[in-house]
């Protein structure tokens, strides 16, 4: 699997002369994965239909928005827990702080450690690794004509290690 980046400057904003650093910001490409599109994936990789899939995937939809309206967290093992949090407005008095203070409601996600990217070159597992590979250096490799892959690239080439930050 890999994953592109673009560098991107970032301004440090405790400072006012400017200064900053580069950093790798990740990039989506494309449409969004959609309930059918997993609904496929799934179905190749098991003797469901994909209509049975499609089915399961809409009710259990349908159940956590219901277990999180009724004040529940949801946790989906091996995956991570879904919850609610509220932007509110503050009241000085405790008799003045109600509902009404609540102004927008968010549903909040927490991967489970089974599912969050390592980043350690260890990983044996090729469906946990993710190679990171820089932008620029792909657009100069379609871009290029009659260079091989032997010569250097200015870009620095693919970069497979580290994170953000």
């Amino acid at each position: 699997m890999s994953v592109t980046y673009k560098r991107v400057f970032r301004k440090n904003p405790a400072l006012k002369d400017g200064t900053g650093k580069y950093h790798p910001q990740l990039i989506v490409w494309g449409k969004s994965a959609t309930l059918d599109t997993l609904a496929v994936q799934m179905k190749e990789a098991s003797s469901l239909t994909l209509g049975d899939i499609r089915s399961v995937l809409t009710n259990f939809v349908t159940a956590m928005r219901t277990e999180l309206y009724n004040g529940h967290s949801v946790n989906i093992e091996g995956f991570g827990v879904f919850s609610l949090s509220a932007t509110t407005e503050g009241s000085e008095k405790k008799e003045d702080c109600q509902a009404d203070k609540i102004k927008a409601v968010r549903i909040n996600f927490r991967a489970s450690s089974a599912i969050r990217p390592n980043l350690d070159s260890a990983t044996t597992r090729q469906e946990d690794r993710i190679d990171f590979v820089d932008l620029e250096s792909q657009l100069k490799r379609l871009n290029m004509t009659g260079e091989t892959e032997e010569e250097p690239d200015e870009g620095g080439g693919e970069d497979t290690g580290g994170g953000m930050g």
